[in-house]
């Protein structure tokens, strides 16, 4: 009597364990495509000026680390400075060198990228004049996974010194 109690409990036991166990199995290939869907979005944001898309890519504790100095800027800071730097340019190119490098945590609720890009754009000088520049950036961006929404907690950017 008292097994026949006992089997339906372990089966319960077992098919719940097998189930998280399932649940728990990511497919990085997947992840992958969402992490380059994101990076390959960015470039849509600069050619549209999307400072708002932009920025709802990072998360609430995104740290940037640019030109020797570490900094947390909030969500309002982030669209005001990329809403003021999109309005004074216009791109000409924002076009990755290299397919960017992705690697994930062992668990999958981390990753980064290594990013190879060139920028060419232009703006109005101080006179008014239209000047056309380009950079050879490179950085490493760290994507956190929060349920199923993967957001940018930080970037680490160099440029190649001219």
């Amino acid at each position: 009597m008292k097994s026949q109690k006992l089997t339906p409990f372990l089966l319960l036991v077992f098919l719940s364990l097998l189930s998280c166990e399932q649940k728990s199995e990511i497919s990085l290939e997947e992840e992958k495509e969402k992490i380059l869907a994101m990076h390959h979005a960015q470039r849509d944001y600069h050619f549209n000026k999307d400072s708002i898309a932009f920025a709802n890519q990072m998360s609430d504790q995104f740290i940037s680390v640019n030109r020797g100095i570490i900094s947390r800027p909030k969500r309002e800071d982030n669209i005001a400075k990329y809403n003021s730097y999109f309005s004074s340019v216009e791109f000409l190119k924002w076009d990755d060198v290299s397919e960017p490098i992705i690697r994930f945590s062992d668990d999958g609720s981390m990753a980064y990228t290594i990013v190879d890009k060139m920028v060419a754009l232009t703006y109005q000088d101080e006179t008014g004049a239209t000047v056309e520049d380009s950079t050879h950036f490179a950085w490493t961006t760290i994507y956190k996974k929060n349920g199923d929404v993967w957001k940018i907690d930080c970037v680490t950017s160099t440029n190649l010194p001219e």
